[in-house]
């Protein structure tokens, strides 16, 4: 099914082979990655790569932050084209007006610079992208993690909201060239395999080895023309899941139809590998081999096939619940054998939704499955969202939604809520399969610290719709359907509703718009620049293998102050660890005294004591030459969401670092940079720290290390008369990474 090469292979006449016409050094300009990315680097050396995009995107929940950074660091106007979307906080009716002021902030950001301006309900982020900005060989930038086009052969990057300001502001995305793993496609799915099953079939083979981070996943193979391109779309989007840096396919005439189809043929461009093409990875995937999927709580990387789960519901089952003690931290009893009825498995909500699961044929083929049956009237629900309104009204059109309707499920609009926890959150103890994203814990949005949780796994809709035939009990489609169950449908796409409904300024700014401000969209706070040396109390400490953004920052209702810094950070880890906020805020205290002329010792008792131990061996050490702030520790921090108010809130809260033993993902690293954050990687086992939780960290002359350079550096924990010393590193950061610590924040930096 999924085989995972150990070493690089060449690809000659659509073949992989060991040995190449050109050397590797050669083999690897011929991938089709490789030519996307060397016509948009500036800076003359494919090692170090400074790239500029062609097109940005946004939602509503990062757009604000991302044009307020921007107006603080000089922006006049949006340089390139910047959509700005309205799927995330759409139900207004939550925070009170909060919510559409965002909206009208950004129609009037919109018109004063020159933007694109997508209203609520009409388009989830990614499939208007897909319908309207992808082009061929181009590359997009989006302040949203599933930002993947690469099925249309566009190359697009998920990042944090300072790489969208960079360009704002007409500089450079920084990174060394990645490597390119090849993903070799053979074979044809199974009737009733949908591109979910393919997606978490991948996902489940490399996630825990981190085969393709930071990578970029290229599709090549006989098997991508057996393949719609929805059906490519629907794996591509996935690839966040695998924590690779971007993706990118071959292209062929069932691409070229799709820009057809959508009015832009003009931008499809024909995409292949070059022969001897060399790439530094191989997945070989068997799509004949794959059978329908299931990803269990609480990732996308725990997979099994659905026969699998329901051949041994108990084991399975048990070691969830396992590994949930884990991830809940015990803080509410979790269990899901008892929705074992007569052997078989319950669950209470299906949602097929957004990026992933709403487009055209996902849709299509759950009608065709639950056509002339009902879901029942117990529990189980049925929810399908439409990833965009051209798709809802085609599915009108062709008779999908009224089959859907019939059968008890609910048809909504476009919105990508049921992803992070902002709509269709299940009943407590409630089970959710769900053809969306993520399943980390609470993103269906239930609150630990309400004493509440339910669970989310992910499935393809061709399973969902079989699962709700059955009345809410686990059906792999396969094992529902007929063989000629199964249609094909013409899509036909309708402009007229985004020309009806959509602004867009052609690139054109109004300097004499005035942007619209609601009460609840702050500026960001003051920030200072990287002092000589650095106190920073431990707040909290992860011992988890893996720590989500959903955990740092919860989605869901919290999104809604995503406009506020300081009424977000308030926020911060509460699902993980209620008492970090108030640990942050005190330590904090004493750095506001500080940059205020004042001694912390009067309002911090434990600030003292600890300075007292600490200038036994660095007596110059004092409250004018050190600063006071908080960090964490986290065994792998970052995964999932691109979020930078994972990494801003602990900023405006006082977090002057991160330790950790690795990253999870490229951006959250990234957004600890931007925010002036230092990213330290500790090489100790995390069950064996020289420090604890609320202990301090003494670490000296850290201005110098980074100006300097230095490969390791020295700090050490404050004991109750001693001081215990222990090695950090902040591996590679380029010039101006370096220059955005010290001074103390992206906005500092762009200040001068």
């Amino acid at each position: 099914m999924i085989k995972l090469h150990e070493n690089g292979a060449f690809f000659v006449n659509g073949a992989l082979c060991e040995n190449g016409p050109v050397s590797k050094e050669e083999g690897k300009k011929g991938t089709i990655a490789y030519s996307i990315l060397e016509s948009h680097n500036t800076s003359g050396n494919m090692e170090k790569l400074q790239i500029k995009f062609d097109k940005l995107t946004s939602h509503d929940i990062t757009f604000v932050g991302i044009i307020q950074t921007a107006r603080a660091s000089g922006l006049e106007k949006f340089p390139i084209p910047y959509v700005l979307t309205n799927c995330h906080n759409s139900l207004c009716a939550v925070g009170g007006t909060i919510n559409e002021d965002d909206h009208m902030f950004g129609l009037t950001c919109a018109k004063k610079y020159g933007g694109i301006y997508v209203p609520p309900h009409q388009a989830v982020i990614h499939q208007f992208a897909r319908e309207m900005l992808a082009e061929g060989g181009k590359m997009i930038l989006g302040s949203d993690s599933h930002t993947r086009y690469g099925a249309l052969g566009t190359m697009a990057m998920g990042e944090g909201g300072p790489e969208l300001v960079k360009q704002l502001l007409s500089r450079t995305y920084d990174i060394n060239c990645p490597e390119v793993v090849a993903v070799y496609m053979t074979g044809t799915p199974k009737p009733g395999v949908g591109p979910q099953d393919v997606a978490l079939a991948i996902i489940g083979a490399v996630f825990k080895n981190g085969y393709v981070k930071n990578k970029v996943m290229e599709f090549v193979g006989p098997g991508v023309a057996n393949l719609s391109a929805d059906f490519r779309i629907g794996v591509d989007v996935m690839t966040t899941e695998t924590t690779c840096l971007s993706s990118i396919w071959q292209t062929d005439d069932k691409i070229e139809e799709f820009y057809a189809i959508h009015g832009r043929a003009g931008d499809y461009k024909k995409l292949d590998p070059k022969d001897g093409a060399y790439y530094d990875g191989v997945i070989e995937v068997n799509l004949s081999e794959i059978d329908p999927m299931i990803a269990m709580p609480f990732h996308p990387s725990n997979t099994y096939t659905i026969d699998e789960v329901n051949a041994n519901l108990k084991d399975i089952l048990a070691d969830v619940e396992k590994k949930a003690l884990v991830s809940l931290d015990g803080q509410v009893e979790y269990s899901l054998q008892d929705k074992v009825i007569d052997g078989k498995l319950y669950v209470e909500q299906g949602v097929i939704a957004g990026c992933a699961g709403g487009g055209f044929e996902n849709i299509c083929a759950a009608a065709d499955i639950l056509e002339g049956k009902s879901i029942g009237s117990d529990a189980f629900t049925l929810n399908v969202y439409p990833a965009s309104m051209p798709v809802y009204m085609e599915i009108i059109k062709n008779g999908a939604a009224a089959k859907l309707m019939q059968t008890g499920a609910v048809l909504k609009t476009a919105f990508c809520g049921p992803c992070f926890g902002a709509g269709d959150t299940p009943s407590n103890n409630a089970f959710s399969i769900r053809h969306s994203t993520r399943n980390f814990p609470n993103r269906e949005g239930s609150k630990l610290q309400n004493g509440q949780i339910a669970s989310v796994a992910l499935m393809d809709a061709r399973s969902i719709a079989a699962t709700a035939a059955n009345k809410g009990f686990l059906t792999s489609a396969t094992k529902q359907i007929e063989a000629d169950t199964l249609k094909t449908y013409k899509y036909h796409y309708d402009s007229s509703i985004y020309a009806n409904r959509v602004f867009d300024s052609k690139g054109v700014a109004d300097k004499n718009q005035e942007i619209q401000f609601g009460p609840n969209i702050k500026d960001w706070p003051k920030m200072g620049a990287l002092p000589e040396n650095l106190l920073l109390k431990v707040v909290s400490v992860i011992h988890d293998p893996v720590t989500t953004t959903d955990e740092l920052i919860p989605s869901g209702e919290t999104s809604s102050f995503r406009s506020n810094p300081l009424g977000l950070a308030e926020f911060t880890l509460s699902r993980k660890d209620p008492n970090y906020v108030g640990l942050a805020k005190e330590i904090k205290k004493c750095e506001d005294i500080r940059m205020e002329g004042g001694h912390p010792c009067e309002v911090n008792d434990e600030v003292k004591p600890a300075m007292s131990v600490i200038k036994t061996k660095f007596a110059d050490a004092n409250h004018t030459n050190t600063g006071f702030g908080s960090t964490i520790f986290a065994v792998k921090p970052g995964d999932g969401s691109a979020r930078e108010q994972a990494a801003s809130c602990q900023k405006v809260l006082g977090g002057w670092a991160n330790i950790a033993n690795e990253y999870a993902t490229k951006r959250y690293r990234s957004n600890l940079i931007n925010w002036g954050m230092l990213p330290f990687i500790i090489n100790e086992d995390h069950e064996k720290l020289p420090f604890e939780n609320k202990q301090y960290i003494f670490v000296p002359d850290v201005r110098n290390a980074v100006i300097e350079k230095r490969d390791v550096i020295k700090a050490y924990a404050v004991g109750n008369d001693s001081l215990t010393e222990f090695d950090l590193t902040l591996g590679e950061l380029t010039d101006d990474e370096r220059e955005i610590i010290l001074k103390g924040c992206l906005i500092n930096y762009y200040k001068g």
